[in-house]
């Protein structure tokens, strides 16, 4: 891999706090994510299962996990179950974990090849009384491909029909929303590898350079670092195309006089960066865009400042929303009666600003977490506040990533944001 070696004490810890929350006399069972076909004879590189990833530190396909606090055999209540290979398999595909390296990296102590599980599966459903199955469960997403945890649950039930299946999903989403310190640290080198992007990023832009030309030195830059890539399809969204929310395309040319949003993160170790900069083309803001960037990046420091213990993501929005409003009618965007007197039951500033201003970062880009339950400490969440002006041709996005602390820390604080400093650091390219 490329990312340094993770202690595998965080695996260890995870799995301990995750059979805390089992039934007695219960099974659990976690499978890798599949090789996804990416055409003839190709797959797309390969990106483990956040859970799996939590649990193991295994970054290896054809992983299964299973998780039996109860067994009465010490040696079978944690194994992993890897791909066997043979001397064919590395000389066409390279290297694969042996069994002690399996062992090594994620604290399991039982390692098996992956041959064996069904017959160590037959005994233990013989013997356990419930079942846990992890399911992709995001309130927000849903997809057409049927993944390997469905799959094989779909073939558990036929087979095994007079168990007590549960939800697995649950638990794990409660304790992955708080990061241990190994975590915190690992999220610090995904915004660190973000931030030395971005740099590079100031010394290239310039009008006439292609959107897909600016990807292409957050890329390199990621790479370059040992990150695996992007944690999410990057945006790089000139002029107008600010003003798209997802924009993906890249490929429009960097015009003199246009702004420049970047919505990038670096993933390492599978952990995601998430960050947003907004900047000129021509290394200068001119007046109307300053007025309004310096409104976005005042919203972006109060907001900041909210994200502490007890508060929800739907308070805090709200909140930040009051805020927005007040920046509007500062811009001469909103009157006071639009904003005291709305109509068709939006609020006046949907129009200028239409997302929320957070959601959780860990292993996923948009990770685990509700909006409804007060945040603790060692949360990590975006703050990222945007004003767009389709009318004007531009919009202003600027985000960080924060770890919630009673005094909140911005774990971004070293990549550039006032537009001072841009504008110098553009200059000196």
């Amino acid at each position: 891999m490329r990312y340094q070696t993770i202690e595998s004490t965080l695996f260890c810890r995870n799995r301990l706090n995750l059979e805390k929350k089992l039934k007695p006399n219960a099974l659990a069972i976690i499978y890798s994510n599949d090789e996804m076909p990416r055409n003839g004879d190709q797959c797309f590189p390969f990106r483990q299962n956040s859970d799996m990833f939590y649990l193991t530190g295994l970054d290896q396909e054809k992983s299964i996990l299973t998780l039996f606090p109860n067994h009465p055999d010490e040696q079978m209540r944690e194994i992993a179950f890897i791909v066997e290979t043979d001397d064919l398999m590395v000389t066409w595909y390279g290297h694969k974990y042996s069994l002690e390296q399996a062992s090594k990296i994620s604290g399991i102590k039982t390692i098996k090849w992956l041959g064996q599980y069904e017959g160590v599966l037959r005994d233990f459903m013989s013997r356990a009384e419930y079942v846990y199955l992890n399911l992709d469960e995001n309130a927000k997403f849903t997809t057409e491909v049927i993944s390997q945890n469905l799959r094989r649950a779909h073939a558990l039930k036929a087979d095994y029909p007079l168990h007590n299946y549960v939800r697995l999903a649950p638990y794990l989403a409660e304790l992955r929303m708080t990061k241990g310190p190994e975590e915190v640290k690992l999220l610090r080198e995904a915004c660190k590898i973000t931030g030395d992007a971005f740099n590079r990023v100031l010394g290239f832009v310039k009008p006439g350079v292609m959107e897909y030309e600016v990807e292409a030195e957050i890329t390199h830059e990621y790479i370059r670092q040992g990150a695996s890539g992007h944690s999410y399809e990057p945006i790089v969204a000139s002029g107008v195309n600010n003003n798209i929310l997802h924009y993906g395309e890249n490929d429009q040319l960097c015009k003199d006089g246009d702004l420049l949003l970047l919505d990038f993160g670096a993933e390492y170790a599978n952990y995601a960066g998430d960050c947003s900069r907004t900047i000129p083309v021509n290394g200068k803001f001119t007046t109307r865009q300053r007025q309004v960037y310096e409104a976005v990046l005042r919203i972006l420091r109060q907001a900041t400042k909210m994200l502490v213990p007890g508060i929800t993501l739907d308070t805090y929005h709200a909140r930040v929303c009051k805020l927005m409003e007040e920046e509007l009618i500062g811009l001469g965007l909103l009157t006071r009666d639009e904003v005291d007197h709305p109509v068709n039951g939006k609020p006046a500033y949907f129009k200028y600003y239409m997302h929320n201003t957070s959601h959780f970062i860990g292993l996923d880009v948009h990770d685990v977490g509700t909006r409804q339950m007060p945040l603790r400490r060692g949360m990590i969440l975006s703050c990222e506040p945007g004003i767009y002006i389709v009318e004007e041709g531009f919009g202003i996005r600027l985000e960080n990533d924060i770890l919630v602390e009673n005094e909140p820390v911005n774990l971004m604080e070293n990549i550039p944001v006032e537009p001072d400093e841009i504008e110098a650091l553009m200059a000196a390219r």
